[in-house]
């Protein structure tokens, strides 16, 4: 694998010229990718128009590796909507979404299908916006969890700032998280995915970070048989909050978008409102949650492309599931 800047990638230049005309692993020796983060979450980005690159879980696994792949917390696959059901990715389109719509597919960092990536949303509208694939500043980024509009504020070959619509938050009920040995109470909300967030009202930002979220935090089966995103968050003070997320199928990561929007109608919930806007600090940076009187909510923050490169074709295919999970 060989990591070039952004702006000098031949992949993009070719993207920028002819948006049809993009390499496949069928057609070429080597795949093209992008690095990006939103709030250092990161992601690798697959542009597949044709939709033919195999995302085999193991496969996602060992190219999201940060010693012996690229080294990201999930993947983007870069696709038209239609182009994805018409190749069976998709059984059916999701709500919101239509076939010319441009859908994120995205995978976790173990390889498995996630419904939704608010973090991943910013940058996959920021990079398809840099990269000419998408020539408006508003338009609709489909996902498994609807159609998520989006407005692209800047789109700079490396900076972005998008705010994404993501659409309605839904409360499932108090529960509660074991994280580090003690077990916090909080409330299941769904953003498009499950969360599960806890504000701890005697947390300081100090006492926070030095949580051990190594472990993946305990949570009720019942109440989330598919597994859960958990946050720990302080409570509401001057109209910001910080937080920690354990993300399903990934682990800690430094940010979480939709697990911001769980954390702020959470934090607001706990200070007797049922909207409002709250800056959500985490640990790799900060974002601003805006949540409606109908209990949708938007996320504002920014997207950073890192570089361009390309993926061995040779490499990849030599990742069978046997060789992927060697040693895992």
């Amino acid at each position: 694998m060989a990591a070039r800047s952004a702006e000098r990638s031949p992949a993009a230049r070719r993207r920028r010229d002819a948006v049809g005309a993009v390499d496949t692993v069928d057609t070429v020796v080597d795949m093209d990718f992008s690095k990006g983060h939103g709030t250092e979450n990161d992601f690798v980005l697959l542009p597949d128009l044709d939709v033919r690159i195999d995302l085999e879980p193991a496969r996602v696994a060992a190219l999201c590796d940060r010693r012996s792949g690229v080294g990201a917390d999930g993947i983007l696959r870069v696709a038209k909507a239609g182009a994805l059901a018409a190749a069976g990715v998709l059984e059916t389109l999701p709500d919101g979404v239509a076939e010319d719509d441009w859908f994120m597919d995205y995978r976790n960092g173990d390889g498995s299908v996630a419904e939704m990536c608010g973090n991943g949303v910013r940058v996959f509208a920021h990079y398809i916006r840099a990269a000419g694939f998408e020539r408006r500043d508003e338009f609709v980024v489909g996902s498994r969890a609807g159609g998520k509009p989006v407005v692209v504020h800047r789109a700079d070959a490396d900076r972005g700032e998008v705010t994404v619509d993501m659409g309605a938050v839904r409360e499932l009920g108090a529960t509660t998280a074991t994280i580090d040995g003690r077990v916090f109470p909080g409330i299941g909300i769904d953003v498009g995915n499950p969360h599960l967030a806890c504000v701890d009202p005697h947390l300081t930002a100090s006492g926070l970070a030095a949580l051990d979220l190594t472990a993946s935090p305990g949570y009720d089966p019942g109440v989330f048989p598919q597994g859960v995103n958990v946050e720990i968050l302080t409570a509401l003070d001057g109209g910001a909050v910080d937080m920690r997320v354990h993300e399903r199928g990934v682990g800690e990561t430094r940010s979480c978008g939709t697990g911001t929007v769980a954390a702020a109608a959470a934090a607001l919930r706990h200070d007797g409102a049922d909207a409002g806007r709250v800056a959500v600090r985490v640990p790799g940076g900060e974002v601003l949650v805006r949540i409606a009187d109908d209990g949708t909510a938007t996320l504002r923050g920014p997207s950073v492309l890192v570089a361009s490169g390309v993926v061995s074709d040779s490499w990849w295919r030599s990742l069978t599931p046997t060789r992927a999970n060697a040693g895992a």
